[in-house]
């Protein structure tokens, strides 16, 4: 979708009066009377302007800083793409300014105004699992802001992405289970809205299609904050639980998500993997020492953090428009360990 944005010119043009006067009317100088203040204020009303913060920031000259948008920094996984962000930045001489959605889009939106009007010179931004219009970040690259998306994107953007083989990586889980000789695999996932979401899910049911396994569609289960929300986990698990034919393996597609169905089951006194085999997409450092150790999809999130900031950096660096873009997708990994072992799997 292209917007349509109109400037201060145009406004002046429009009015018959000049730039200069349009843009102390809306900063609401005191060299400007009232009558002309309205009229410029209503027709910009109108007419959806919007200032350019961009345009702003390079009056100034660069600022040598790139704002980070993220939904938690306490989640593993971002706190790992971060730690990459930084050490990128940093050796080419940028400081990085990282905000929280907490999986909001109105928060979302207003973070990335507020780095905006701090005048940064680019944006790495992961979508919140509310983020379902994207206009507002359309908009400030027209008006000139790079933008890089990692791990959660959208095809309404045309830039740089970094994310991993979701699909790939949820296919071979999926396939790690059903040799074991699980045969009811439920999946917990997050919002429909993000990407990882689905291509996750295209993966698990790939495999559950290619092995010739039956796919109970009460056993996906979306948990739209992503693990955050505890009681929509003891919910999904509560109904998995709960049905007449319970499931005895739980493929989980997000980092929190993982973490928070383990305690949960341990809560309940499930045996892992004795009544419930558990895999899951998780970053974090602990499990192998967890109990029992952990089977995971892990992805590099490093050096996802790296590679999305070396590319900003680049858009930051050119001189010429660029207009060829790139998708980089990186492999991830399947590390098996006790939660997901077939041993104890009852033969039928």
């Amino acid at each position: 979708m292209h917007l349509s944005t109109i400037t201060l010119k145009d406004i002046a043009k429009a009015l018959n009066i000049t730039p200069s006067t349009v843009s102390k009317a809306l900063r609401d100088s005191h060299e400007i009377s009232g009558k002309t203040k309205s009229m410029v204020l209503e027709y910009a009303r109108k007419h959806n302007y919007y200032p350019n913060p961009i345009a702003q920031g390079l009056k100034k000259g660069a600022s040598k800083s790139i704002g980070v948008v993220v939904s938690t920094i306490d989640n593993q996984f971002f706190s790992q793409v971060i730690n990459g962000i930084e050490s990128e930045a940093y050796r080419q001489g940028y400081h990085v300014i990282i905000t929280q959605t907490h999986e909001s889009a109105l928060r979302e939106a207003a973070n990335v105004n507020h780095l905006t009007h701090r005048s940064i010179d680019g944006l790495l931004i992961s979508l919140s699992t509310e983020t379902e219009d994207v206009t507002y970040l359309q908009r400030l690259q027209q008006q000139g802001l790079p933008i890089v998306f990692f791990d959660r994107i959208t095809s309404q953007i045309n830039t740089h992405k970094v994310i991993v083989d979701n699909f790939t990586g949820a296919y071979e889980a999926t396939a790690h289970l059903i040799n074991c000789g699980y045969k009811r695999i439920a999946h917990i996932t997050s919002s429909v809205n993000t990407s990882i979401t689905n291509e996750r899910l295209d993966g698990f049911k790939q495999a559950m299609t290619d092995y010739g396994m039956h796919l109970e569609p009460s056993y996906v289960k979306h948990c739209v904050h992503g693990g955050r929300d505890v009681d929509e986990v003891n919910q999904a698990l509560d109904e998995l639980l709960s049905s007449d034919i319970r499931p005895d393996a739980i493929f989980t597609a997000w980092d929190r998500l993982t973490t928070t169905t383990l305690t949960s089951l341990k809560t309940r006194n499930i045996k892992i993997p004795g009544d419930i085999a558990l895999l899951g997409f998780t970053n974090t450092m602990l499990a192998a020492d967890l109990n029992p150790p952990l089977s995971v999809v892990y992805q590099p999130a490093l050096e996802m953090g790296r590679r999305a900031t070396a590319m900003l950096l680049n858009l930051i660096g050119n001189k010429q428009p660029v207009t060829q873009f790139e998708t980089l997708v990186l492999p991830a990994t399947l590390i098996i360990r006790q939660s997901s072992s077939g041993s104890n799997v009852a033969s039928e």
